[in-house]
């Protein structure tokens, strides 16, 4: 969201610093509170010092310290429009990168961020066709200029090429992230708001940049009008350029919110003498004669001046034919339903994604998201009017209680990455109230997730990286060494369970109470959650704080990479150092340690899929669904390892949720890699599993408890054709270079091409075993593209529109 957006361009500000180490961070008191909040949670632990000031020349050169970056906004939470031009020549010259807080509607129509010489700009795209949902879930963005962009926190959608020298899009620069930097990584965003950011992108699409500045017009002629009336009325308004928000002063705040109120709208009270009044595209003529009534004022006829030109943009956006194309619902239908063929989704095919728990999103679950009830709440509405939602809330956080065996839990993380660091920092401020400060050492095993290493050290915290043993539990040796290594400073255990390995730690209680011992807490993660529920509780074998994954066990969609939603939950010791929020009492305790999201409940409006879910589960459905997920694992793995042997088994020779199947000794011997297998499998309509994590040269499967067993046998039974491919490589009947495995994916053009002359026949590249040529009767699945080439990708990183020739569908 923008608050975590502001946050990580506060640490790559911080990441490309190379002066003082004890160089500030500047953050302009004009922000709206939320966003100061995340900032301050985020540069506690990293020991960032923050210097709140004000937007003023003189404040910055009084400054003595040495200054890192800074964050302003284009627009104060009060409304002023404001020329961060100088201010931001006066950062440049200290060296350090100025970051703009923006609004993307305003944009349209007011000088951008790169006219203001800004290196960093933040923000929401709510205002592009999200519902406020209650404060959630929107895409917050972060904008960079040129040489900044690999430094870039997250994953970046870039351009490269494909095995036909056809220009693709992939997934860029991702590698160098969590799974392979870990603590080194540049920050431990995971789930990002990809669908909000899509529903965006097709919002602008929709409109094109005249309807949006239409739009943005209409915004700012009808709040200066309501301004200018008031103001012509003697009232005591904000002066000067504003676009949609202003202040009134010298009233009677709560008086006047209540005739609001009884008018039928909301105000922002500032103070006992100040109200706020924000207007969107949505607020009519009608609504703007009914405030005036209110006020007692005398509408003002005439039209407002235009933007004052020293802040009027004056370049043009959003010139590629794309957002000037599909005006009308018939081709804007057309292109959504172009781009979904694109896609290969659960409506599709099983996606076998070890470690991600891709399950059935029930259609039952997903209708109240499209409530207005939920849809149009504002997060810091008057809690008389959120009292539903909140009910809601707090029903979905007794049954998750209950369903961990842990105390108190927080539904504001957005992310299961977010919760991750919610509950370290949760640890971090426990030890921190015994006068613990000395403990910092996160141990954290060879098999964890990335994102782990990557929160213990926003929290603070130094990674010691715990050794697993050939059965893919930890080493409860090695671990024995380090907690004697380092006893004194021992912080936390971070563990999965069950592991990322696929296997339940046979000795996990011994394992939390060594930890215990040692004067640490434990901290399981909860990514594995679906193969528990209803058989095990975390909070009851000796875990002190987790994250769940609500888009992974609770049924939440993953919207092609969220949004998703990371509760962080905890036993009582740990409850009072929980999230809490500045604008909302009630969504945390007054102890905490502020919040860690923009909305004080997070992704709220998404919240009634999870309740949907567990309210017709029930314990014994929840419980039922466990043990099927893990039936069908085992299921899998019986089948699948007479052909590729499963790398990790448990003590009595099953898995839990998920199985890795070891392709080590075929590459070795034949060439193949997990590559092709997982591209091969796209000629036969599935996802790829997860590709050489945790084990480099393996493929980890979890078919969830969604799938059937005639769509698992499918699954096999593809497996097993590839297999026979790899056998005529092993028999010498072809190589791997002229295998349809390394020619995978096979695409339609590919198939049609004149000068065919492959050792296999178009039809086994197209339909590659007898069992699924019914593919064609179901509907194939057609890839679009070939083989990507991504070390090109990396090297050549766009992050740029493609020509319209590559994209049109005509």
């Amino acid at each position: 969201d923008e608050a975590t957006a502001a946050a990580e361009s506060m640490t790559l500000a911080r990441r490309v610093w190379q002066g003082e180490d004890d160089a500030v961070f500047l953050v302009d008191k004009s922000l709206h509170p939320q966003i100061k909040a995340v900032i301050e949670t985020r540069a506690k632990p990293l020991k960032i010092k923050i210097i709140e000031i004000e937007a003023k020349l003189e404040d910055i050169t009084a400054l003595s310290e040495p200054i890192f970056g800074g964050i302003f906004a284009q627009i104060s939470s009060l409304g002023e429009i404001r020329d961060l031009a100088p201010l931001f020549s006066l950062i440049h010259e200290r060296s350090a990168l100025a970051i703009i807080a923006c609004d993307l509607l305003a944009l349209t129509i007011y000088k951008t961020p790169s006219d203001y010489s800004a290196d960093i700009a933040i923000g929401s795209a709510q205002r592009f066709g999200v519902p406020m949902g209650f404060g959630g879930p929107h895409a917050g963005f972060m904008a960079v200029r040129s040489g900044l962009e690999r430094s870039l926190p997250g994953r970046l959608v870039g351009q490269s090429l494909d095995s036909h020298g056809n220009r693709a899009l992939r997934l860029a620069l991702q590698t160098r992230e969590q799974h392979i930097r870990r603590d080194k990584a540049t920050s431990n965003i995971c789930t990002a708001q990809v669908l909000l950011a899509v529903m965006s992108a097709f919002y602008a699409m929709w409109h094109g940049p005249k309807g949006l500045t239409k739009i943005a017009n209409e915004v700012r002629d009808k709040t200066n009008s309501l301004r200018n009336a008031l103001a012509s009325n003697g009232y005591s308004v904000t002066s000067g350029e504003i676009f949609d928000t202003f202040t009134i002063t010298d009233i009677e705040a709560e008086k006047v919110s209540q005739n609001m109120f009884d008018a039928g709208f909301n105000v922002r009270i500032i103070d006992d003498k100040t109200i706020g009044l924000t207007f969107d595209e949505s607020i009519t003529v009608s609504d703007l004669e009914n405030i005036s009534q209110v006020f007692k004022a005398t509408a003002v006829k005439d039209l407002p001046a235009k933007v004052n030109e020293a802040f009027a943009r004056n370049s043009e956006f959003l010139q590629h034919p794309l957002f000037n194309s599909y005006h009308s619902e018939t081709s804007m239908l057309r292109y959504l339903r172009n781009l979904a063929d694109r896609d290969l989704a659960l409506d599709r095919t099983m996606i076998p994604l070890g470690s991600c728990t891709m399950k059935l999103n029930a259609t039952t679950e997903m209708i109240p998201v499209t409530w207005t009830e939920f849809s149009n709440l504002h997060p810091f509405a008057p809690s008389e009017q959120s009292v539903g939602i909140r009910k809601l809330i707090s029903q979905l956080s007794e049954w998750l209680i209950e369903i961990t065996g842990y105390d108190a839990v927080s539904l504001q993380p957005n992310a299961g990455s977010q919760g991750e660091f919610a509950g370290l920092l949760a640890i971090r401020n426990y030890l921190d109230s015994r006068n613990e400060h000395h403990r910092n050492i996160c141990l954290i095993p060879s098999s964890a997730h990335g994102t782990n290493a990557a929160s213990a050290v926003m929290a603070g915290m130094q990674v010691v990286v715990i050794a697993c043993d050939e059965q893919g539990n930890v080493s409860v040796a090695d671990l024995k060494e380090k907690i004697a290594q380092y006893k004194e400073s021992l912080a936390a255990l971070m563990v999965t369970y069950p592991s990322t390995h696929g296997v339940f730690e046979e000795a996990i209680t011994q394992i939390c109470g060594l930890i215990h011992d040692a004067g640490g807490q434990v901290y399981v993660d909860g990514a594995n959650l679906n193969a528990l529920v209803g058989l095990a509780k975390p909070g009851k074998f000796g875990a002190d704080v987790s994250h769940l994954n609500l888009h992974k066990t609770f049924c939440i969609p993953h919207g092609g990479g969220g949004p998703g939603v990371g509760p962080v939950i905890a036993k009582a010791h740990l409850a009072p150092f929980l999230p809490n929020h500045p604008l909302d009492v009630t969504a945390g305790p007054t102890t905490g340690p502020g919040p860690v999201s923009s909305a004080p409940f997070g992704s709220a409006s998404i919240l009634p899929i999870s309740w949907t879910y567990i309210r017709m589960m029930g314990g014994e459905g929840l419980t039922k669904a466990t043990q099927v997920a893990i039936l069908s694992a085992n299921y899998l793995a019986a089948k699948l390892d007479p052909h590729f042997p499963v790398l990790y088994r448990g003590a009595h020779g099953y898995i839990a949720h998920e199985c890795i199947i070891d392709l080590r000794d075929i590459t070795k011997n034949t060439g193949v890699s997990v590559d092709d297998v997982a591209k091969r499998l796209m000629d036969h309509g599935f996802h790829a599993p997860t590709v050489s994590f945790p084990v480099t040269g393996t493929l980890m499967i979890e078919p969830t408890e969604s799938e059937d067993l005639n769509e698992m046998e499918r699954f096999i039974n593809a497996m097993v054709s590839i297999r026979a491919e790899i056998a005529d490589i092993e028999a010498g009947e072809i190589t791997i270079e002229e295998s349809p495995l390394r020619f995978a994916p096979h695409t339609s053009s590919d198939l049609m091409r004149n000068d065919w002359n492959r050792k296999y026949s178009r039809e086994v590249g197209a339909f590659p075993s007898e069992v699924n040529s019914d593919l064609g009767a179901r509907g194939k699945y057609w890839p679009t593209v070939g083989r990507i080439d991504g070390v090109y990708g990396d090297r050549n990183l766009v992050c740029s529109c493609l020509p319209i020739s590559e994209l049109a569908i005509n």
